[in-house]
């Protein structure tokens, strides 16, 4: 319920402030949020958990991001520009980005825990890597840091 309420903050100030761009994204991110709500509502009244919250999040980043590369690939730069905008505007709803530093440490921590030794437990590995890591590393970094320690 954090994120929503900051985007209830944040949507008035936008509104308020007259940018565009940002009130746009806001209702974007804002709908996403009420759509996952009314999917998981059974019967009474539900409110998403910060973990349902961030997912939503998440997701709109991903798309935003994917749309910018194939807008790029397209060469439709302009749109890539704007996708590129809306993108820097979720980011600030998600947590800080770890360091690699820390990714590989959180990494060999939990190739430790899991007693992983070899490439055929990179499953397992990276399975317990991104729930501990959600939103906080990208899948791809990590993907990395995990072949590279267990090779």
């Amino acid at each position: 319920m954090v994120i929503k309420k900051r985007i209830d903050q944040d949507l008035k100030e936008a509104m308020k402030s007259g940018d565009k761009n940002r009130l746009n994204t806001i209702r974007a991110i804002r709908a996403a949020l009420l759509e996952k709500e009314v999917s998981i509502r059974v019967g009474g009244i539900a409110e998403l958990t910060e973990e349902q919250e961030l997912e939503v999040v998440l997701s709109l980043a991903k798309k935003r991001k994917d749309s910018m590369q194939q807008y790029q690939d397209a060469g439709r730069q302009d749109l890539a520009d704007t996708e590129k905008a809306e993108l820097a505007i979720i980011e600030t709803y998600l947590p800080a980005r770890m360091s690699d530093e820390e990714v590989e440490a959180a990494v060999r921590e939990i190739i430790g825990q899991v007693g992983a030794t070899s490439m055929k437990d990179m499953g397992k590995v990276m399975g317990a890597v991104m729930q501990k890591l959600k939103g906080k590393a990208d899948g791809g970094k990590v993907q990395e840091f995990v072949k590279s320690v267990l090779s």
